[in-house]
């Protein structure tokens, strides 16, 4: 079983509420928009890391981390990305890659907008943790925690921070 911990979209920010929470965690995912390398730099000091960088991020930030991140954990497949959509209305890059390529978890960023839908159509769980940095539309920064255990995504649950 491993825990993990889900953000996005922390445009340079970092603080020790995130901190508290990274400690419970085995591994932690960021959906991309990460801003100053030092928020993964101190991410890594503590847990495993797995990004994607997003439509923010320079060179830097694109030299170290991939647009797709693809991988599995537990039996589970997963895609993490930052700019994809959402069920219904994913981009064309995103639709187009399905065909060849369908997660159990499939993560993207950049809207702000915390969301957990389920995809019938392409029977995976999207997430979207929302965003826990103080740049951006959010009134509420948010992360998003769960657990993979033998191919099952559980007691997935939203972690709400103070209001930006």
């Amino acid at each position: 079983m491993k825990k993990i911990l889900l953000l996005s979209d922390t445009h340079s920010h970092f603080d020790k509420q995130m901190l508290k929470h990274i400690a419970e965690a085995d591994e932690v995912w960021h959906a991309g928009d990460i801003g100053d390398l030092k928020v993964t730099d101190t991410i890594e000091k503590h847990k495993t890391l797995r990004a994607v960088y997003g439509n923010i991020d320079d060179k830097n930030a694109r030299n170290q981390f991939p647009l797709d991140n693809k991988f599995t954990v537990e039996g589970v497949s997963v895609w993490i990305t930052h700019i994809a959509g959402y069920p219904k209305r994913y981009i064309p890059r995103i639709r187009e890659q399905f065909l060849y390529y369908q997660p159990k978890l499939f993560i993207c960023g950049h809207s702000h907008i915390l969301k957990v839908m389920y995809d019938k159509k392409y029977n995976h769980l999207h997430l979207n943790p929302g965003a826990v940095g103080k740049y951006g539309i959010h009134k509420v920064r948010t992360m998003l925690k769960f657990e993979l255990d033998n191919g099952d995504i559980k007691n997935l649950a939203i972690i709400e921070l103070e209001k930006r």
